[in-house]
């Protein structure tokens, strides 16, 4: 009998794992192998709360293979050395693994691919994570979409999710080899233990994402597509984190979804499957504009004038001080729960590269660090996607009103009362612009700010200055003057 190893990254389910099945089918006893090598992983490296998930979808891995009668072995290093290192102490014929795309990954991967095939070692991969992937789908012209809407009418011509396949009763393990080293050996969880608030709300791994789905179809589906832009309400699945670290396949979601239908309004449904070709849709950009991780998609904006980040204006940004609540609510739900609802982020993220002219790096760096989904691509153009850099029809002169927009989206002002619960006792009108009345902000909330960081008539008007500066400068420049 031949021994595989299975390499397992941002698929950390047994469900549904194309690695996996296909080690299964060739008939080999299995070495299932994770290593932490943020290193290698460049740009794409988890951040801080990402790898506190992290360690608890290992542990919960580790124990679905034990059911199983196999186990997890964790190293920490270069992954390449690493995984030729346990194929040679173990006898091992075959690596097996499921595809990442982020720019930094795929070069590596390339690379140790090669190295093994090199040493003699069959060498497979799959793709584990996207309906599409990034090279699947092309222009007429043959070449990537820029644009969502051309892209998801292509998606739907060729719409064919992959079956779901459940993991066998047993993974036969292969006894020999190294053992690897504790979960705490990766130091992944925070010294500190900001992160303790975090699993009040998530439970990390594949049963979590079972659970997590289920509800989803149970409940939010059925009002999707007029809720999920209602963060006062559970309009949206929340499976972004378990399919960030593929706990679930995505076409299993779709499956689950899709079943529904009959039962549940089509709008519903083709909104939700909406937001999943979106994830696709990031996915093949950064796979095929790899500079878009660093720089804009659009290259107007490298003459645009960002402002330089204040270091106590950015920190109240953080912590959400900006002293205008819908921003100051997500940024705390942030903090508090790793996640943060769709359209607020949209929110917090135009106030910062709109009203304050943050580049969008910083705020993108903020979120890689802060949220549980942080997935490179989809933070990316994002981002970018909010402050008019990147792929969008509508430019930097879309400059989101937070006060407007908490009204439209709020209109209670729930949100805002849960997440910054001072401003509870405020009427609904002042829940989203507690300046209006200073007397009364005063005597229920006094120590929360008592005016906007930034102006928003002014931070708007500033903003747009720049763009026409920089559209300005556009023109002097091609015209050679």
């Amino acid at each position: 009998m031949a021994a595989a190893i299975v390499w397992f990254r941002n698929d950390l389910r047994l469900d549904d794992n194309p690695a996996l099945e296909a080690a299964l089918d060739a008939g080999h006893d299995i070495i299932p192998v994770y290593v932490h090598d943020p290193d290698g992983e460049g740009n794409a490296a988890a951040g801080a709360a990402s790898n506190a998930w992290l360690a608890r979808s290992l542990v919960a891995l580790d124990a679905s293979l034990r059911e199983r009668g196999n186990w997890l072995r964790l190293f920490v290093g270069h992954a390449g050395p690493t995984l030729a290192g346990v194929a040679a102490a173990a006898g091992a014929t075959s690596v097996f693994w499921n595809r990442r795309y982020e720019p930094d990954v795929e070069a590596r991967d390339a690379a140790i691919k090669r190295a093994l095939r090199e040493d003699g070692l069959e060498v497979e991969s799959f793709n584990g994570s996207t309906l599409f992937e990034p090279w699947a789908l092309k222009t007429a012209a043959g070449g990537p979409y820029r644009v969502f809407t051309p892209f998801y009418r292509s998606a739907m011509a060729r719409w064919s999710p992959s079956a779901c396949g459940d993991a066998p009763p047993r993974i036969p393990p292969w006894e020999s080899g190294p053992a690897g080293v504790l979960i705490d050996q990766l130091r992944l969880v925070p010294a500190t233990g900001w992160d303790r608030s975090f699993w009040a709300h998530w439970t990390p791994g594949e049963a979590g994402a079972r659970a997590a789905l289920d509800s989803f179809v149970e409940g939010a589906l059925h009002a999707y597509a007029q809720d999920r832009d209602r963060p006062d309400r559970t309009g949206t699945s929340r499976l972004s984190p378990h399919l960030h670290f593929g706990e679930v396949a995505v076409w299993r979601v779709v499956d689950a979804v899709e079943s529904e239908r009959g039962r549940v309004g089509d709008a519903h449904i083709d909104a939700y499957r909406r937001q999943l070709v979106w994830r696709d849709f990031a996915t093949q950009l950064l796979h095929h504009f790899p500079h878009t991780a660093e720089r804009d998609l659009d290259p107007r904006f490298e003459r645009f004038e960002w402002t330089r980040a204040r270091r106590h204006a950015l920190e109240r940004w953080r912590r959400g001080r900006t002293g205008v609540p819908i921003i100051d609510a997500g940024m705390r739900e942030l903090w508090e729960t790793g996640w943060m609802h769709g359209r607020v982020r949209m929110i917090v993220a135009s106030y910062l590269c709109k009203h304050m002219r943050v580049h969008w790096r910083t705020g993108a760096a903020w979120f890689r660090e802060t949220l549980l989904d942080a997935d490179l691509a989809n933070n990316t153009m994002g981002w970018q996607w909010v402050a008019g850099t990147g792929a969008d029809a509508a430019p930097y002169f879309r400059v989101f009103n937070p006060v407007t927009q908490g009204v439209r989206f709020d209109p209670r002002g729930d949100y805002v009362a849960r997440w910054l619960p001072e401003l509870a006792a405020l009427p609904v009108p002042l829940r989203h612009a507690p300046w209006r009345d200073p007397t009364q902000l005063v005597r229920v909330a006094p120590g929360y700010p008592s005016t906007p960081l930034v102006d928003l008539a002014e931070g708007r008007d500033a903003a747009l200055l720049a763009y026409r500066r920089m559209n300005d400068a556009r023109g002097i420049h091609e015209s050679g003057s």
